[in-house]
């Protein structure tokens, strides 16, 4: 079963690509994305990437914490869901 990360602290000028290229480095990821503002479309400075087991996202988690990526010292942890989980209703 795969295991999404957290990744907060991110530089601005990280990219999903630069974010799953460095994960690779751990094990297989899934998918990697950068949250960005709406209406800027400027990065929030965090992400989320999936990697392909339980095992290997562990494994990142104790690589790729504190791991400096394009100027920042990454924050990686596992991804909690958020409050209110999926049955939230969106307007």
């Amino acid at each position: 079963m795969s295991k999404r990360l957290y990744c907060g602290n991110l530089s601005y000028n990280t990219t999903a690509d630069g974010l799953r290229g460095a994960f690779e480095q751990v094990g297989d990821v899934e998918d990697a994305v950068v949250i960005t503002d709406r209406e800027t479309g400027r990065s929030r400075g965090f992400g989320f990437v999936t990697m392909a087991s339980d095992a290997e996202g562990m494994a990142a988690i104790e690589q790729m914490n504190g791991v400096e990526l394009d100027g920042r010292r990454l924050r990686v942890n596992e991804a909690l869901p958020r409050p209110g989980g999926p049955a939230r209703s969106r307007r």
